[in-house]
């Protein structure tokens, strides 16, 4: 545990090891390691480490109790579930309120919950209901409006803009959702009082009030939100929405008892009041004890947490400390003030020295890949003013592209091995991941293979491939181009890895990294969204999927240069299986074997090459068990009930 005197012994001894190993510290390639000032980054927390062991070391705060001490890079400004929706406010909250619902692995669960809704088994379910003028209805544009003649619906069944109808006077029946929300038992609040689906009414009813500054867009769709008895509530949508995560849309609980009936507050009042914003109470395995502005948060074991037959949690107080700074935060890590270093108090820069201290037994790594991956495009569909030629209109040059990128090798070297290559839009993780996928691993040879068959060949031996028979460009045309990005450290070096493993097979890439407001600047005079580039590389979540490629996310004037389907991409082919997906719900057939075709035809016509995942990383002490990230909970804290020490 924290605060034992010691590991000042212990944490002098190892400073002395980093010291003296610290320049060799991750086999990189020259070009990588010019750009990490290990030594320095070392000397600077040697000596955050040496100062605080020497002039600080607390002693226990709670004798014979587990305490554990997390150190995040924010102080939260309110922890009301309805304030500023922060990453700082969202680590404590896991700890005062557990779900109602988590997304794990791309995977919606139910926590509080007995199951989440599915059409399937019948606790959602879609009906025919009967509309007529004047009714409220969300109409084929998706917009929430007051149904008049000569409105474009879809009638009952429809669920795409193909079979919309004009509404022409006489009542119609369109779709209305039904969806059954059940909590689980003996559900209590912190204060003792019962929690039960009343509670997910009131904070549907705050987060509806305008003074409450949440966004208003499934409240806007929705018909009704009530409770059938203290456990079940009921969810119905306009006529016409139909909800692809219709199985989420149960409020997290909030005490009516407490903020409305004993103490009066209005919607406005929540968003200041001390009960709301500082020390909410909860369900969850933790409760507020108290608030340190500018230095932590301490959370202490709720007795009345549903889990705690099982024994949980395991710890009696969690200490959330702010740490602004990484190298402090890694400093407190080592002498023993913090047990965990949450990702977003690290920076990228201190990871090799984290590999070393996680190879000399310091410290545990914990990493997981976020939702971002990185991918390069391909200029395929140029803006008509960007004249070169059409290098990548063959999709055999697309491919050779890839045969010719050790994208592995940058994994290994500039990711440190944390990441992994991918070859869809989905990781591997995901549910809908489709496993045969036409891959493109580093094979330079059956790249080059591939451009002599195309007709580029390297005549005057000068290293770079020239047009000779090219379909529609002149011969002797060189194979040169722009690979551009922006201008941060992640892209300059494995743009400059990958400019030589292009270089070996005959591509002249040259590189240009611009600043980022000039790279994602509006179209048609922006790079990227005017569709100015031969190549391009930047990083995208996995949602929205297949529909960031169809051919009508083209930026362009017709559409104000608005659109993520920057390659110029068009393939119907694709375009049909990914509306297939858009027109379905999750977990039927069509959704399913939808996303399934359109990531093959994606893998195999290779409009955008993906890269690889990020990935997020958190710092912990030995003595921790059971701290465990997730790619899809943007918290490390999701699972804060089972954590523990040794």
């Amino acid at each position: 545990m924290s605060y034992k005197k010691p590991m000042v012994i212990w944490g002098a001894l190892v400073l002395l090891s980093i010291m003296l190993s610290a320049c060799n510290i991750i086999p990189t390639p020259e070009r990588i390691i010019e750009t990490v000032v290990v030594e320095k980054t070392v000397e600077t927390i040697v000596e955050k480490v040496v100062e605080k062991v020497v002039e600080k070391t607390p002693e226990p705060i709670t004798e014979g109790l587990k305490t554990l001490v997390i150190c995040q890079s924010e102080e939260p400004d309110t922890l009301y579930l309805y304030g500023e929706n922060t990453l700082a406010a969202r680590h404590i909250q896991h700890a005062v309120y557990d779900g109602p619902i988590d997304n794990r692995t791309y995977a919606y669960q139910p926590v509080i919950l007995e199951k989440l809704p599915s059409i399937e088994d019948g606790d959602a379910i879609i009906n025919a209901v009967t509309v007529q003028a004047g009714d409220i209805v969300v109409n084929d544009a998706g917009d929430p409006v007051e149904l008049t003649e000569g409105m474009m619906v879809r009638p009952f069944g429809c669920r795409s803009t193909e079979c919309a109808v004009e509404f022409e006077g006489p009542p119609m029946e369109m779709d209305q959702m039904f969806v059954t929300f059940k909590l689980i038992g003996d559900l209590t609040w912190s204060d003792g009082e019962y929690l039960t689906v009343d509670d997910s009414i009131y904070a549907f009813e705050l987060a509806a009030d305008p003074s409450t500054p949440v966004d208003k867009f499934t409240i806007d769709r929705t018909a009704s939100y009530e409770a059938v008895d203290d456990r079940t509530a009921i969810w119905i949508g306009l006529p016409g929405y139909i909800d692809k995560t219709y199985f989420t849309n149960f409020w997290p609980p909030l005490p009516r008892h407490l903020w409305q009936e004993q103490q009066g507050y209005g919607a406005a009042d929540l968003l200041e009041a001390e009960e709301a914003a500082r020390m909410p109470i909860g369900w969850g395995a933790f409760v507020i004890k108290e608030w340190v502005p500018g230095d932590h948060i301490t959370v202490e074991k709720n007795p009345l947490y549903y889990r705690a037959a099982e024994g949980l949690p395991y710890v009696d107080n969690v200490i959330f400390r702010f740490v602004s700074d990484p190298n402090s935060a890694l400093a407190q890590l080592i002498s023993g003030e913090c047990d965990i270093v949450t990702p977003d108090a690290l920076s990228a820069d201190l990871t090799p020295l984290l590999l070393k201290l996680e190879q000399e037994s310091v410290l545990k790594l914990a990493s997981a890949p976020s939702t971002m991956w990185e991918h390069v495009d391909f200029g395929i569909g140029s803006a008509p003013a960007y004249a070169r030629p059409d290098f990548f209109g063959d999709v055999h040059m697309r491919q050779a592209f890839a045969y010719c990128l050790d994208r592995q090798m940058v994994v290994d070297t500039v990711l440190y091995g944390r990441s992994n290559v991918i070859n869809s839009y989905f990781p591997p993780a995901h549910p809908y991941y489709a496993a045969d996928l036409t891959e493109y691993p580093y094979d330079p040879k059956k790249g080059q293979a591939l451009l002599e068959e195309m007709g580029w060949v390297d005549a005057n031996v000068d290293g770079v491939r020239e047009a000779k028979d090219v379909k529609d460009i002149s011969d002797g045309t060189r194979l040169e181009f722009t690979w551009l990005s922006f201008t941060d450290a992640l892209r300059t070096q494995y743009m400059q890895i990958w400019q030589q493993n292009l270089a070996g097979c005959g591509f002249m890439v040259n590189l240009e990294n611009v600043p980022v407001g000039q790279y994602f600047s509006n179209g048609p005079d922006g790079p990227l969204l005017g569709r100015r580039f031969d190549v391009a590389s930047f990083a995208s979540s996995v949602e929205p999927s297949c529909e960031r490629y169809l051919s009508n996310a083209i930026p362009s004037a017709n559409n104000g240069w608005i659109g993520d389907n920057v390659s110029g991409f068009t393939n119907p082919h694709f375009d049909a299986a990914c509306k297939r997906v858009l027109s379905a719900l999750p977990g039927t057939a069509d959704y399913i074997e939808g996303h399934q075709e359109a990531q093959r035809i994606f893998a195999e016509q290779l409009p955008v090459l993906p890269l690889f995942s990020h990935y997020t990383l958190a710092a912990i002490r030995l003595e921790v068990k059971d701290f465990v990230m997730d790619a899809t909970e943007d918290s490390a804290m999701w699972n804060i009930e089972m954590f523990d020490t040794r």
